[in-house]
C-alpha cells in the first residue's frame, strides 16, 4: 500500500509532553496575568495507527506523481499499447459512445475487481475516465493510496475527447455567474487543533486503512459533489479550501476562503490539523480534478470533505479566460475538446 502522510508532526504531542513535564512554566512579570495555556493538538489513536501505516507505505501526496492525471491526446496515442481503459459512467452513457476497448465499472465495484478481476500492474497504465473527470480523479486517487501506483484520471473526462460528451458536461457547466462577488481579503489557517477520530474498532494500521477504503468505496460518490450555489449561498456553512497558487488567490476568491498549497502540502500532518475535525469542508481547484484528489484523501482520514464541481470554471469563468495568460489559469473550452472516435 502507498500512501502519504510527511511525518513533520508526529512529534508534536511528545514535545509538548516534554514542556510541560520540564520543570514547571516560566514565572510571569508582575502586573500581567499568565497567557492561558494552548490545547495540544489531538490525534486519535486509530488516526495515529492509519497515518503511520500510510506514512510507512510511501508518499504518494507530495510526490512528483500526484495528481495523476492524463491527456485525452496521450491516451488515444496509446490505445494500440498495453493499457486499460475504465469508464465509470452509467451504462446508458457507456451505451451512447465509448472509447474502443474500453470497460465499464461500477466505483463500487473498483476494490473487488481490482483484487480478483484482473491483474492491475501487468498493464503500463489504467486509465479512468467518467464524462468530466472528476469522479475519475476521486476514484484514482483512492486506488493510488491504496497502492495501485499505474493509474491515471484523465483530464477533462469524455469531455475532452468528445464533443458529443463535453456539449452535456463541461461546455454546459461554464459560468461566471459569481466572479462580481468573489473576496480578496487573506484569511489565514487557524491553530492546530485536532483531526476528527476515526471509529473502525480496528486495532492495526493495515485493518484501519483497509476499513476506511472500504468504507469509501461502499459510500460511492454520495455526498462527494457541491455546487458553486451551494456553496456562494451561504459560504460560512462550510471550511473552504482554496487550492491555488498565492498570486490566484490574492486576485480572488470565494469568500472566507483559506489557500493550502496545491503541491502537496496537505500531507503534512502540521497542516492537516488546522482542518476543523467538525465542520463541512469544501475543496476547490480551477479545474476540480487537483480537489477531488485532495478530497479522496481527506475522506480516508475521516474528514467531512467535498469538492466543487468544475472548479472555479463553474463561477468566475470569465474572469479566467480575461486573466489566462497573467495567472496561467485553465478556463475550459471547445480547444479543449478533441474530436476522436467514440465506438458503440
Amino acid at each position: 500500500m502507498r500512501f502519504i502522510i510527511k511525518t513533520a508532526v508526529l512529534t508534536v504531542l511528545p514535545v509538548i509532553l516534554l514542556a510541560a513535564c520540564s520543570g514547571g512554566s516560566k514565572p510571569v512579570a508582575a502586573g500581567k496575568a499568565e497567557p492561558a495555556p494552548r490545547t495540544a493538538p489531538s490525534i486519535g489513536n486509530e488516526t495515529q495507527l492509519l497515518l503511520k501505516e500510510l506514512r510507512d507505505g510511501g508518499d504518494y501526496v507530495t510526490s512528483k506523481q500526484y495528481p495523476s492525471l492524463i491527456k485525452a491526446s496521450l491516451v488515444y496515442e496509446a490505445l494500440s499499447g498495453k493499457n486499460l481503459i475504465v469508464d465509470l459512467r452509467s451504462k446508458a452513457d457507456f451505451a451512447s459512445g465509448h472509447i474502443k476497448g474500453a470497460v465499464n465499472k461500477k466505483f463500487e465495484d473498483l476494490p473487488a475487481w481490482f483484487e480478483t478481476g484482473i491483474k492491475p500492474f501487468e498493464y503500463e497504465k489504467i486509465i479512468l475516465v467518467c464524462n468530466d473527470g472528476q469522479a475519475s480523479c476521486y476514484a484514482t486517487s483512492l486506488l493510488r493510496l491504496k497502492g495501485y501506483g499505474n493509474v491515471y484520471a484523465m483530464r477533462w473526462g469524455m469531455s475532452g475527447w468528445s464533443k458529443q460528451v463535453a456539449d452535456k458536461n463541461w461546455l454546459a457547466a461554464l459560468s461566471g455567474k459569481y466572479e462580481t462577488g468573489l473576496d480578496t481579503v487573506t484569511r489565514n489557517k487557524p491553530e492546530p487543533m485536532a483531526m476528527p477520530g476515526l471509529n473502525t474498532g480496528k486495532s492495526t494500521g493495515k485493518d484501519v486503512a483497509d476499513a476506511m477504503f472500504a468504507k469509501l468505496f461502499a459510500e460511492g460518490t454520495s455526498g462527494l459533489f457541491i455546487t458553486a450555489g451551494e456553496v456562494f449561498a451561504n459560504p460560512s456553512n462550510y471550511y473552504i479550501i482554496n487550492l491555488e497558487r498565492k498570486d490566484k488567490y490574492n486576485d480572488g476568491h470565494i469568500p472566507g476562503a483559506v489557500r493550502y498549497k496545491p503541491d502537496g502540502t496537505l500531507g503534512v500532518t502540521d497542516e492537516l490539523l488546522t482542518i476543523p475535525a467538525g465542520r463541512t469542508v469544501v475543496v476547490y481547484c480551477g479545474t476540480g480534478h487537483s480537489s477531488a484528489f485532495a478530497t479522496a484523501y481527506l475522506r480516508l482520514l475521516g474528514y467531512d470533505a467535498r469538492t466543487l464541481r468544475y472548479g472555479n470554471n463553474s463561477f468566475m469563468h470569465d474572469r479566467m479566460v480575461s486573466k489566462r495568460e497573467a495567472l496561467s489559469w485553465l478556463p475550459f473550452s471547445e480547444a479543449d475538446v478533441n474530436n476522436f472516435p467514440l465506438v458503440k
